[in-house]
């Protein structure tokens, strides 16, 4: 009798999902949203209690909430992402409000700079959507200089957005062996992360509130904007786009607070400090 030889588990490509991340993300316009969150970029900046002169990264910055907050500091700022068209936006920003930053197009996974170039490393609702997470995680402590810190603000999966996910997974599912980015929003999974490169690792629960005219108005606007929601639909018939529409209307309408017909929808996320050893 043959032995059953077990199956091998399935080799995860990450470089295909990041392909296919990265062109989510260069979907619709991210910088219509992303400008709405600038008040966490303002709060990660006095969470790490900033200096000026400090030499500070934003990594996965967007069009640069965490960026121009870092700036408005006076601390010396280097901005990056994969998508040259937000870094472009945060360039425009940052020129009309008269700062000097450096932007330049980056991979989380595989920062350009040497190691301990920096005194601080931020990432808003960014680096927690990487393919690998290990490897994100690795660069993020690499960069950063011994005795400095990482700033990172990451939506918990039980947040509005972590469900928010969690719905489009229903329609789109994930690929098989991708870890969800809401695990960044756990003190467990940020443990398995910066463990071994921190000091100490401090969480702090904070709310972030979308504001919209309504909750058709902020369908109509992540629909049209925001990549992974601009994906979604495009992937969908017109009788699983109505279904998606109910789904998120109906999240929506177990978490709005407004008590009329615009939208005050609180959603989670960790506010964290990492000391690097």
């Amino acid at each position: 009798m043959s032995a059953v030889i077990p199956a091998s588990p399935a080799v995860i490509d990450l470089a295909a999902v990041k392909t296919r991340q990265q062109a989510a993300w260069s979907t619709g316009n991210y910088a219509v949203v992303g400008t709405t969150l600038q008040i966490v970029g303002e709060n990660l900046c006095e969470a790490l209690d900033l200096r000026a002169g400090s030499r500070v990264l934003d990594v996965a910055a967007g069009n640069g909430n965490a960026t121009l907050a870092a700036a408005r500091r006076w601390c010396d700022v280097t901005s990056t992402d994969y998508v040259s068209a937000l870094l472009e936006a945060g360039r425009m920003r940052a020129q009309a409000e008269g700062h000097a930053i450096r932007f330049q197009e980056a991979d989380a996974e595989n920062l350009p700079f040497p190691d301990a170039s920096f005194d601080a490393v931020m990432s808003t609702f960014g680096v927690m959507f990487t393919a690998n997470q290990d490897k994100a995680a690795s660069e993020l402590a690499r960069v950063c200089k011994p005795g400095g810190q990482i700033g990172l603000a990451n939506w918990t999966p039980d947040s509005f957005i972590g469900q928010l996910f969690k719905t489009i997974g229903k329609y789109v599912p994930p690929a098989p062996g991708v870890r969800s980015p809401a695990l960044w929003g756990t003190k467990t999974r940020l443990e398995e992360l910066f463990g071994k490169t921190a000091q100490e690792i401090r969480t702090t629960s904070r709310e972030f509130v979308f504001r919209y005219r309504s909750p058709a108005h902020w369908i109509e606007v992540f629909r049209t904007y925001y990549g992974p929601m601009n994906k979604t639909f495009g992937a969908l018939d017109a009788e699983k786009q109505a279904a998606f529409n109910r789904d998120l209307l109906d999240l929506m309408e177990s978490r709005n607070r407004s008590g009329d017909e615009t939208l005050v929808l609180p959603s989670e996320y960790l506010e964290v400090v990492i000391e690097r050893k």
